[in-house]
Order: C-alpha cells, then structure tokens, then sequence
C-alpha cells in the first residue's frame, strides 16, 4: 500500500442510505424488566438476559418507555444491528472495503450499530421538518434549489453538474477511510434486468474517478460503487460512493468544496 499524507478526520455525520430488507414488527410493550438466569451450577457469575434491539448501547437512565417510533418496522438485518453492542463491533478496514467492491458484495456495508440507531432518528426527523429526504438533500446539501427539474429529468446531464460531499452517515469504516457521495443532476443507466449499472454507466464514472482522484491518489487508494437500485433511500437524486484511503486533508477540502457536513458523530 503506497504511503499518502493522512487527512485530518472529517467532521463527519451519517448517510442517506437505508438498509432494505424484510421488516419486522414491534409492538408497544414497554420496556422490559431485565431479568438474570439462574446461576448454573459450577459457580459461574450470573448472567443478564439480552436487552431488546431498541435498548442496546443506550444507558439505563436513557431507556425509553417503549420502542421509540424509528425503530419500528425497520429490518431484521437492522435489527440484527442495532443489538449489537457498540464494542463488539468491528470496523471495516481497506483490504475489506476494496473486496466487498470487487465482488459487487455492497449490502455487506453497515454502520455502527448507535451510528445506525442515530441516522434513523435523524432520519425521521428530517422528514418531519423538511417532508422527505429528497427535498432536504437538494436544498440543504447541494443547495441546488428548484434544480430538482434537472434532476428529476430525463438523461441528460453533463459529469461539470455534479457535488461531492460527505457521507453524512458514513458506513462503520476505520478512520484512515473517508466515504464521500457523488451527487449529480442526471441519472446514471441502469440495467434493470440486474439492477446495476450498464457498462456504458460504469465507463463513464470510471472515467470521472481517474480526472477527479487519480491525479492526486494512487488508484489503488481509491474505490467507488452505486447503490443497487434495491439498496437505495434516494431515488430521486443520482448518487455514487467513493471511498479513499488517507487522503491529504487539503485534497479533501478541494473537492468538496469546504464541505462541513451538519452533524458532527463523536
């Protein structure tokens, strides 16, 4: 792996992608009493039953009454998730991150499991204030105003009508990586009978990666992907991910455009 200057972490919030998957149901039961097994014969100190998925890595003083409205008819793969105790998770490094690519594994990427619980909350909310995701991203992100008609148009655009940003939720990635999004206000080809990108699509953002990042990156300290269409939040708004491995902090603060994403994790 060649050496690059290490950016300074990013200030960074949490992504506009959901997990999709077969949804679970929650009731409103209240929130459990915690009950210890028995304690088993050889000795052994007891053991406290297993937390709800809507209680894990919450402290005590923090439980809510019942499971809060954002986490309901959420996932199983998100559920699986968020019962996952923070410090048993593992973040995913390089080596990973460039295998999951390359073998077109992307629902693989996760989140930590209370960066995943705070991006369905915010979520929730964005909609609550702003009526969609859409509509928040396009006005408050990208700042494009009523360009939602190119956008929503038919294909069209040019790579100049473009933002790269932050990854608002980034996936739980070891810090030397940086997730950006490539916004554009044109679709990319899809082939629906895979549901990915034609191979026109996949040359043309080839293409755009080696201007835009090899010129200052090795190409092996870069990777990008897009959503399967059955992975996506967003659909309204074209997006791909980029993925970098300690870039310079100056070359971030380029081609971002001095992005300072709102929500600051940690």
């Amino acid at each position: 792996m060649p050496t690059a200057t290490t950016a300074f972490p990013p200030r960074q919030r949490s992504g506009y992608l959901a997990e999709k998957g077969p949804l679970a149901t929650v009731t409103d039961s209240p929130t459990p009493t915690i009950q210890k097994h028995n304690a088993p014969n050889d000795g052994a100190p007891e053991e406290e039953a297993p937390l709800p998925y809507w209680l894990t890595n919450i402290p005590r003083s923090q439980w809510p009454p019942s499971c809060p409205s954002y986490l309901r008819d959420i996932s199983q793969k998100n559920i699986e998730i968020l019962s996952t105790p923070d410090h048993l998770y593992q973040r995913q490094g390089w080596n990973l991150v460039t295998e999951l690519v390359r073998t077109n594994r992307i629902d693989r990427f996760q989140r930590l499991p209370s960066d995943l619980r705070r991006y369905l909350e915010y979520k929730a909310r964005i909609v609550a204030e702003h009526g969609s995701i859409m509509r928040f991203v396009v006005k408050e992100r990208l700042r494009w105003g009523k360009a939602c008609r190119v956008i929503c148009g038919p294909r069209g655009g040019r790579l100049k009508d473009l933002r790269i940003l932050y990854n608002d939720w980034p996936y739980g990635l070891e810090p030397d990586i940086v997730h950006l999004v490539v916004w554009t206000k044109f679709p990319l080809e899809d082939d629906p009978v895979v549901d990915d990108l034609t191979p026109r699509a996949r040359r043309e953002i080839d293409g755009f990666v080696r201007r835009t990042f090899h010129a200052k990156m090795a190409p092996e300290q870069v990777i990008w992907f897009r959503n399967w269409r059955s992975l996506k939040s967003v659909h309204a708004v074209e997006h791909f991910h980029v993925m970098l491995y300690r870039p310079p902090a100056a070359f971030l603060e380029e081609i971002t455009r001095g992005d300072c994403p709102a929500h600051v994790i940690g």
